[in-house]
C-alpha cells in the first residue's frame, strides 16, 4: 500500500473551503484514496462529510493512503495539495 504522512498547510486545517478543495482532488485523482489522522482510523478522502468528520487542524500530521495501480503519482499530488494549504490542484506536480 502505497502512503504519505503530511502535515495539514491551511491554518483553518481540513474545514469548508480547504476540504473541498482537498475532496474535489481526491475524486479527480482517479483512484481510491483514504485519508486519516495519524494512527486514526482511514476514511474515503472523496466523501465531504468523512473529510470534515475527521476534524483535522492546521498543522496536524494527516496519512493519505492507497492500494490502487498509480497510487504513488496521484498520493503525491494530493500531499502536495495538503501540505502546501493550495487552493487548487498543481497540475505539473
Amino acid at each position: 500500500m502505497a502512503e504519505r504522512r503530511v502535515n495539514v498547510g491551511w491554518a483553518e486545517g481540513l474545514h469548508a473551503r480547504p476540504a473541498s478543495i482537498f475532496v474535489r482532488a481526491a475524486t479527480a485523482a482517479g483512484v481510491p484514496v483514504t485519508i486519516a489522522k495519524a494512527g486514526g482510523t482511514p476514511v474515503n478522502a472523496a466523501s465531504m462529510l468523512a473529510v470534515l468528520g475527521l476534524g483535522a487542524q492546521g498543522g496536524e500530521e494527516i496519512v493519505l493512503a492507497s492500494d490502487a495501480e498509480g497510487a504513488d503519482a496521484a498520493l503525491d499530488r494530493l500531499a502536495k495539495l495538503v501540505a502546501d494549504g493550495l487552493e487548487e490542484l498543481p497540475e505539473t506536480v
